[in-house]
C-alpha cells in the first residue's frame, strides 16, 4: 500500500523522501520492525485476552518434566504471528506482485486450517483437533495452488543471458553509466524463460529441469512437465509444514528455529532477485522475486516478536494456528527462489524431527513383529519423539534442548547460503 502511495507521490509531486520506498532494502527493514512492534504490542493484548476467555492448552501426560505446570497456558497464539506477518506485508510490499500474492494466500490458508485445528481442541474440548486426512487435504490444496501458480502464471519467469556460438552475449558498463540504467540494460539483454527448474546445491551446472524426468516419454515432454512438477510441490508443502507442526513441541522451539530458516531465504530472495548479484555469484536470476525480501522480513520480525511471550516459561502457545503456518510459509518461499532441493540443509530441524516419528514407528512395528510387543515396548529406538522429547525424558532441560537446536539451526544456515559458492 504505502509503495504504491509513495511511489505517486514521488512521481508527480516530487514529494521529499518518498522515493525511499522504492527500494526494497528500506521497505524490507521497515516491515521487519513493524512486525516486531506488532508482535509485542498486538500479543500482549491478545495473551490477556486468551486468558480472560479461559482459551487454555489441554497437556497430555507424557510424563516430561515440567510438563503440568504449562496446563491452561493459552493457545492459539499463532494469530499473533498471522497479524504480524500480513499487517507489515499488505502496507510495505508491493501487493501485486505475483510472489507477495502467493505467499500472503499461503499465510492465510494454511493459519485458517491450524485456527479450525485449535477450535476443536479448545472450543469443542476435543483433543484430537481437526481430523489427519482433512490437514493433509488442506496441505494438498495449497500445494495445488502454489505449484499451478508457479508453472503456469505468466510472470513467473527466470531470466538467462543469451549465447551465442557458444560466448555468452553479456553486458559491460560504460562510462558514466548509471547503475540503475546499466542493469536495465543487462536485464533487457537476458532471454525471459519459464521452465520449471531449480537449483542442485554443490553442482557447478547446479540448476536442473523438472522436464527431464519426463524425457523418457519421447518428443514433446517438455509440455507435461507439470505432471511432475506439481506432485513435487504437494509433497514439499506438506512435509515442510507437517515438520515444522512436529518441531512445535516445546517453549520457543519452532519459532526460533524458522526466525532462522527466514533469514536464509531472505539472503536466497535477494541475490535472486538482483541482476547484479544473480550474475556474479552464477545463479537464476528471477525477476519480481527481491519483493520476497519484504514478506521475509515481516516473516522473522513475527517469530522473533513472538518468541518474547513464547520462551520458557512460555507466556501463549503458537498452536496449529502458527506452526502449520510457518511450515507452509518456509516450503512456499523456497519454491519460489527455486531452493526447494536445499530444503533439507536449513530445514534439517524439521527433517530431523520428522524423521525421529518416522524411524521411531517402523523400529516399534519392526520389533513388535520380530520379537512381540512387551520386548519393542522396553527397546524403543528413542525414549521418546519427536526427537526433542527424547532428549526431555533423559533429563535435558528444553532451554538447553531449544538453544542447541538453534546453534545447530544457525550452522546449518550457514551452510546453506555456503552453497551459493561452493558448487
Amino acid at each position: 500500500m504505502f509503495y504504491y502511495l509513495f511511489n505517486y507521490l514521488h512521481h508527480y509531486y516530487d514529494f521529499f523522501g518518498a522515493g525511499v520506498f522504492k527500494y526494497i532494502s528500506f521497505r524490507a527493514s521497515a516491515a521487519m520492525i513493524l512486525s516486531l512492534v506488532i508482535s509485542l504490542l498486538l500479543g500482549k493484548r491478545i495473551v490477556l485476552f486468551l486468558q480472560r476467555k479461559q482459551i487454555g492448552e489441554t497437556i497430555r501426560d507424557l510424563g516430561l518434566a515440567g510438563e503440568q505446570q504449562k496446563k491452561g497456558t493459552p493457545t492459539m497464539g499463532g494469530l499473533i504471528i498471522l497479524a504480524a506477518i500480513l499487517i507489515p506485508t499488505l502496507l510495505f510490499a508491493r501487493v501485486m506482485n505475483v510472489y507477495i500474492l502467493l505467499l500472503i494466500a499461503t499465510t492465510i490458508w494454511m493459519g485458517a486450517i491450524g485456527f479450525l485445528d485449535d477450535y476443536i481442541k479448545v472450543f469443542k474440548k476435543d483433543k484430537r483437533g481437526l481430523a489427519g486426512k482433512f490437514k493433509v487435504l488442506g496441505q494438498i490444496g495449497l500445494g495445488l495452488i502454489v505449484g499451478v501458480t508457479l508453472y503456469f502464471n505468466k510472470h513467473v519467469m527466470i531470466k538467462k543471458e543469451v549465447i551465442k556460438d557458444g560466448i555468452y552475449q553479456t553486458v559491460t558498463p560504460r562510462d558514466n553509466n548509471p547503475l540503475q540504467a546499466f542493469n536495465k540494460e543487462v536485464e533487457m539483454s537476458m532471454d525471459s524463460v519459464r521452465v520449471p527448474v531449480t537449483t542442485i546445491p554443490f553442482i557447478k551446472t547446479h540448476q536442473f529441469n523438472y522436464a527431464k524426468l519426463l524425457s523418457w516419454v519421447g518428443d514433446g515432454y517438455e509440455n507435461y512437465a507439470w505432471l511432475i512438477f506439481i506432485p513435487i510441490v504437494i509433497f514439499i508443502i506438506t512435509a515442510v509444514s507437517n515438520g515444522a507442526n512436529i518441531t512445535d513441541g516445546i517453549d520457543g522451539l519452532a519459532t526460533g528455529t524458522s526466525a532462522i530458516i527466514g533469514v536464509v531465504l531472505i539472503v536466497f530472495a535477494y541475490v535472486s532477485g538482483n541482476v547484479n548479484f544473480a550474475r556474479y555469484l552464477n545463479i537464476m536470476y528471477i525477476p519480481h522475486s527481491g519483493e520476497i525480501v519484504v514478506f521475509g522480513a515481516a516473516f522473522v520480525g513475527a517469530c522473533v516478536g513472538f518468541l518474547w511471550y513464547n520462551t520458557f516459561p512460555a507466556q501463549v502457545f503458537m498452536g496449529d494456528t502458527g506452526s502449520l503456518a510457518i511450515g507452509g510459509i518456509i516450503g512456499a518461499m523456497a519454491l519460489c527462489v527455486r531452493k526447494e532441493l536445499l530444503i533439507p540443509i536449513f530445514c534439517g530441524i524439521f527433517l530431523i524431527e520428522n524423521l525421529s516419528v518416522m524411524l521411531q514407528v517402523a523400529v516399534f512395528k519392526y520389533r513388535k513383529k520380530k520379537y512381540g510387543l512387551e520386548y519393542a515396548q522396553q527397546n524403543r529406538l528413542f525414549k521418546m519423539s519427536p526427537l526433542h522429547h527424547h532428549y526431555q525424558k533423559v533429563g535435558m532441560h528444553e532451554s538447553k534442548i531449544v538453544m542447541r537446536f538453534m546453534i545447530i539451526g544457525i550452522m546449518l544456515a550457514i551452510v546453506t547460503i555456503a552453497t551459493l559458492k561452493l558448487r
